[in-house]
């Protein structure tokens, strides 16, 4: 990244009953933490209204932070069909949101986003949320895991470099890398 640059990354980690979200600013490739926070959708009853509560709250994010880039927890795969697709729906609201401010996305796998942070993929909800206390030089609160997460996958982000559309051998895909591997299927 050029170093005189200004970059607002919004990470967001994607849930069906709390979605973490951090939003940082990077200057001179120094981090600083604008907000973090927890959307608790748990207390609405059905998935329509949690999803638009979802929706309009990012939306509230977008609007106060105007992020360049948001980076995303990509979806992965589990053994209940139920809650992937409720997972599912859930990240596309989030995206949505983005991509109508016209704002690129980016996902990473969790294991890209852990290994980014601590050096180590395996790594423990814990032990992210201390190493973000060192790189963001302040003290997060523990209980809040899912937005310690996002701050996470944001911090991510702007560790994978300065380009929206590069790749890095697959673990860094946003639209922009679907358009340069895939001229064709652009009309």
């Amino acid at each position: 990244m050029n170093n005189n640059t200004e970059k607002i990354i919004l990470g967001v980690d994607p849930g069906t009953r709390f979605m973490g979200y951090g939003v940082i600013l990077v200057e001179r490739n120094e981090m600083k933490v604008l907000q973090y926070g927890v959307i608790n959708v748990s207390k609405y009853s059905t998935q329509e209204i949690k999803l638009k509560k979802i929706y309009e709250r990012i939306i509230s994010v977008i609007e106060e932070f105007m992020p360049d880039e948001m980076a995303i927890e990509a979806p992965f795969f589990g053994k209940n069909v139920q809650s992937m697709l409720k997972l599912g729906r859930a990240q596309g609201v989030v995206m949505a949101a983005a991509l109508s401010r016209e704002i690129p996305i980016v996902e990473y796998s969790p294991k890209t986003v852990k290994q980014s942070v601590t050096g180590n993929g395996n790594a423990s909800k814990e032990q992210v949320a201390h190493m973000l206390d060192q790189l963001l030089k302040m003290k997060l609160d523990s209980k809040m895991f899912d937005a310690t997460d996002a701050l996470g996958i944001a911090v991510c982000h702007h560790f994978h470099g300065t380009s929206i559309m590069a790749t890095n051998k697959g673990t860094k895909k946003g639209w922009g890398a679907f358009v340069n591997e895939n001229p064709e299927r652009i009309k």
